[in-house]
């Protein structure tokens, strides 16, 4: 009995190797691409921030789809006290290194990098009607003055500015933080402040900012860190890293901030 052979023809050898190849390039070409982190986290900041903040959140949603940044602002030690007394938080942008330390002390962030530094600036009413001309003037008897309270940093740096300048002023009123502050004097109800340069600005023409001399005002460094046991620690990381960043820290520089 004769054994018939089979043979394949030429042309279907090569279509099955193209078919092969071009089913191990498919494979190749699907293999899953990393991606960058997703979801939401709070961010609780210093009442300052509030320009920055509002700008860096709304670029970094921008650069990050599918990510969602909530910004909570308000004065640095009372944030410090609700995140401390375990407020629900992720990051923290504080006005002052003192009132990070305390967040750091309660085991609430195990450390911290500072990202801006801020001064201080004299405000009045755009009309002046007090004729303020220097920080000098806030002493004199009958000019209201507003400030933030004294534990809020707003009011802790202003007090060092007068230390500095040898000055005892006599507020007419104390301000939880430095938005509050600055609306005594949009709303003319006292006849100056003394605020953060950031705020001056943002102020616009609202008011008229009165310069504080270099050798008499006082600074504060502003800290940022995650809130330790976070829910979403990779995005909370890269939302910090982001303030830290060339993009953030133009932001910052374009609202008045100066380099910690």
């Amino acid at each position: 009995m004769s054994r018939r052979q089979f043979s394949v023809p030429a042309g279907l050898v090569v279509a099955l190797a193209l078919a092969a190849c071009g089913s191990s390039s498919s494979t190749t070409s699907t293999s899953p691409a990393s991606s960058g982190p997703t979801g939401s986290i709070t961010v609780l900041a210093a009442a300052s921030l509030t320009k920055a903040f509002d700008l860096i959140d709304a670029n970094f949603e921008k650069a990050h789809p599918g990510t969602t940044i909530t910004v909570s602002y308000g004065a640095s030690s009372a944030l410090a006290t609700q995140i401390t007394q375990g407020a629900p938080a992720d990051v923290f942008a504080s006005a002052s290194q003192k009132t990070m330390d305390s967040v750091v002390s309660a085991g609430k962030a195990s450390a911290s990098t500072p990202f801006a530094k801020n001064v201080m600036e004299v405000v009045v009413p755009a009309d002046n009607p007090a004729q303020i001309s220097a920080l000098a003037d806030l002493a004199k008897p009958g000019v209201k003055v507003a400030l933030c309270q004294q534990e809020v940093p707003c009011g802790a740096t202003a007090a060092k500015v007068f230390a500095n300048a040898q000055l005892t002023v006599k507020p007419v009123t104390e301000e939880a933080d430095v938005k509050a502050t600055l609306a005594k004097v949009t709303l003319g109800e006292v006849d100056a402040a003394v605020v953060y340069v950031t705020d001056a600005l943002a102020a616009g023409d609202k008011v008229k900012a009165i310069e504080i001399p270099t050798e008499v005002n006082a600074s504060t460094a502003y800290p940022i860190a995650t809130v330790t046991g976070t829910a979403n620690q990779s995005l909370a990381e890269t939302f910090v890293a982001y303030v830290l960043s060339p993009e953030g820290q133009k932001v910052l520089a374009d609202a008045g901030f100066v380099q910690p």
